[in-house]
């Protein structure tokens, strides 16, 4: 049977990871792979963490079975993290929460609800938007279309563009948004245009989907859930998916989880129901040590102000970054204008360079980055931003 397959082209972040560390140059600079990098080009285990990791394992008596939905406090502590205490979801028992894998599971998953609840769901994404999310929504059966989102032109959100498109849809459309620190373009919607596509959603009767993959990277942790506490405090149902990678270091951990906000705590019950009946026909039971260690995290009033540190300054490290990019660009590359990058958020921007000008980045100068020129803002370091924007002016 198996020698009828034929093989598929390799992923292309996961080549471009093979080609980089093929290359023997030691000036080679990484900027393909979405993950948070130090100034030393490490991707650290946060203090937060180890220590959460070891009361842990301490106090550790079983390696059984958690719970088919997971780990139940780090679900309530995840929800409370994103919402915020009080908020009037939680107030009124209208949220449901599931453990996943990662932020994908937690993305599949919500994919795999809608299906199961309408399967003729049409799930609208940003052009661009983040590369994953085309074969982990449309693996599940649904039908992906596009809608406005980045314009190139300025760096910044195409919102009325955006907008228009979105209220033509028809009612029961799922909307994939990011919450903040747009992947792949770092423009985020303002707090106006939140409330604008609030009224919106309210007049198309759209169920949003929000992804929130890098909360507290972009302006804060409370403010880069701005749009999410906004949404689930005023629609009848949401769906928000969530990943500790970014912020709780948590990457192979593999740590995430899905919240269904729904109308009554009646159709959540059922929700959740539908739920676990999925993920027990994907991988029956989620893992429990990443959930585990951030539960301790935010529930331990030391170690939670300590990871709030920890994640304002890998925050306060790219921006940073952001404003230093800029002006070696300046210097090396006056002819083109690159102060957009200044106003985005997060770990990502296009660079705005052509694919041709992207290989020739990676052939002639040892600089890896997608074929769309999106980069990795945290994978640069003060002893590379002047090579980078010089081989940049060259190309």
């Amino acid at each position: 049977m198996l020698e009828r397959l034929e093989r598929l082209p390799t992923d292309p972040i996961l080549g471009l990871m093979a080609l980089f560390r093929a290359d023997t140059d030691p000036r080679k600079v990484d900027l393909g792979v979405g993950v948070y990098r130090d100034d030393h080009g490490e991707t650290p285990i946060l203090r937060c963490v180890r220590q959460a990791e070891q009361t842990v394992l301490s106090r550790q008596t079983t390696k059984s079975y958690v719970a088919a939905a997971g780990n139940a406090g780090f679900n309530e502590a995840m929800a409370r993290m994103v919402l915020g205490e009080g908020h009037p979801a939680l107030a009124a028992d209208r949220v449901r929460s599931i453990q996943s894998v990662g932020g994908c599971g937690a993305l599949r998953l919500g994919a795999e609800l809608f299906r199961a609840a309408q399967p003729d769901t049409v799930v609208h994404v940003s052009t661009p938007t983040w590369a994953n999310h085309v074969p982990l929504l449309s693996g599940s059966g649904l039908k992906l279309e596009r809608y406005p989102y980045y314009d190139p032109a300025t760096g910044g959100v195409s919102f009325d563009a955006m907008a228009g498109t979105l209220d033509r849809l028809p009612a029961r459309s799922v909307v994939l948004l990011h919450a903040s620190c747009h992947n792949p373009t770092g423009a985020d919607l303002s707090d106006s245009q939140w409330r604008e596509l609030l009224d919106l959603c309210k007049r198309r009767a759209l169920l949003p989907f929000l992804d929130i993959a890098y909360q507290g990277l972009g302006r804060g942790v409370v403010e880069d859930s701005f749009g999410v506490r906004l949404f689930c405090a005023e629609l009848p149902e949401v769906a928000v998916a969530v990943s500790c990678s970014k912020n709780f270091g948590l990457y192979r951990e593999r740590t995430g989880c899905l919240h269904v906000i729904s109308q009554t705590p009646t159709a959540g019950d059922a929700a959740l129901s539908h739920l676990i009946r999925i993920a027990r026909s994907m991988y029956s039971m989620p893992p429990d040590h990443g959930a585990a260690i951030t539960l301790e995290i935010l529930s331990d009033p030391t170690l939670r102000e300590q990871w709030m540190d920890e994640v304002g300054a890998m925050r306060k490290r790219i921006t940073g970054l952001r404003h230093e990019l800029i002006k070696q660009l300046a210097r090396h590359c006056p002819q083109r204008d690159f102060g957009f990058i200044a106003r985005q958020r997060g770990m990502f921007s296009f660079l705005g360079v052509d694919t041709t000008q992207v290989r020739a980045l990676r052939e002639q100068h040892h600089v890896y980055m997608t074929d769309d020129s999106r980069i990795n803002i945290a994978g640069l370091r003060a002893e590379n931003l002047e090579y980078f924007a010089q081989a940049v002016a060259r190309v």
